[in-house]
């Protein structure tokens, strides 16, 4: 594979399954040229789920400043809300509704390859908070919650789909995708490039 080619981990959530959204967020994966290569429904225990999120002090801070900046803006005491206003305290608050979101029904995984694979995705996905996603990504088109609806559930924001992400950490599509899919050969699926010159 060339150096701008590459693959990354797509996962459709069960809040994205029940509303039947999965034939449509592939379409638009494929839509954009890149290729699926694995493609798998199942159900996470809780021990599988826990062994997918990121539990870094460094993600789980992204992940509660996330929080944070959206009470925030909204004028909310988050302190009051949760008990603490520090990032990685709140990322472990996250952790654990993440946990029983993706354990809630069935979730579709998929490989994707092509050019740019990891950015061009989660460009696709959107926002990680729907009401910022912006229209024409999957997140943007179909869901409009955020942290000030999923917070005081104490529930995970219902975002519809996971991509990889490699910029805090260069590794975690690679890793993904064999936590996923094993370490088995994956099958090789050209993704769509621009036309051959004359």
């Amino acid at each position: 594979m060339s150096s701008q080619r590459e693959r990354t981990l797509l996962l459709i959530k069960p809040d994205a399954v029940r509303r039947g959204l999965v034939g449509r967020i592939l379409q638009r994966v494929e839509d954009t040229g890149l290729a699926l290569v694995a493609i798998e429904m199942r159900q996470v225990s809780q021990e599988f789920a826990e062994g997918h999120y990121a539990t870094t002090d460094a993600q789980l801070a992204q992940m509660g400043s996330k929080l944070l900046a959206g009470f925030r803006d909204a004028g909310l005491d988050v302190g009051a809300e949760f008990g603490t206003e520090e990032p990685v305290a709140l990322g472990r608050m996250i952790f654990s509704w993440n946990l029983e979101y993706l354990t809630s029904g069935p979730v579709v995984a998929a490989v994707v390859d092509g050019y740019h694979a990891v950015k061009k995705l989660r460009a696709l996905c959107g926002s990680t908070m729907p009401l910022a996603a912006a229209p024409g990504t999957i997140r943007g088109d179909f869901a409009s919650v955020s942290a000030l609806v999923a917070g005081p559930r104490h529930a995970a924001v219902r975002n519809l789909v996971h991509a990889s992400d490699n910029e805090l950490d260069p590794e975690e599509p690679e890793r993904e995708i064999e936590y996923w899919f094993g370490t088995g050969k994956l099958p090789e699926v050209e993704p769509v490039a621009w036309p051959a010159l004359a």
